[in-house]
């Protein structure tokens, strides 16, 4: 490979990456009007970069984001709190692309206990 075609490449993937990070991380794919998802949890991860749960619900399955680990669990949302076949309220936002059965939650009630997983977001709806 050419050294100029190495330096196109290298700027192409240095403007990429702020993209893919935007993506992910923002609330762009999602509806500005909050909502409200119920269901069973078919299965939970607590991992990094962000929590991510799927619901079962009578539409289907749904790919559910929340928060950062380390901010759910400054409002007591950890690996104790929920596990699969649990049921579960999640409001927040859903995908703009009414295709997609994404949605980003900021509260999660499960078990009785609502947790504010994004307590710096203003909130519309009760949960």
């Amino acid at each position: 490979m050419s050294v100029s075609a190495s330096r196109l490449l290298a700027a192409a993937a240095a403007l990429a990456l702020p993209a893919t990070a935007m993506a992910h991380h923002g609330w762009g794919w999602t509806e500005e009007k909050e909502s409200r998802l119920s269901g069973t949890i078919h299965s939970i991860s607590f991992g990094n970069p962000h929590m991510h749960l799927q619901l079962r619900t009578d539409e289907g399955l749904w790919e559910v984001d929340l928060s950062p680990p380390i901010v759910a669990q400054g409002s007591g949302f950890g690996p104790e709190a929920a596990k699969a076949g649990d049921t579960a309220t999640i409001t927040g936002h859903r995908a703009r692309d009414a295709n997609l059965r994404a949605f980003k939650g900021e509260t999660i009630t499960v078990r009785g206990k609502t947790y504010d997983v994004y307590p710096q977001r203003e909130k519309t709806l009760k949960p």
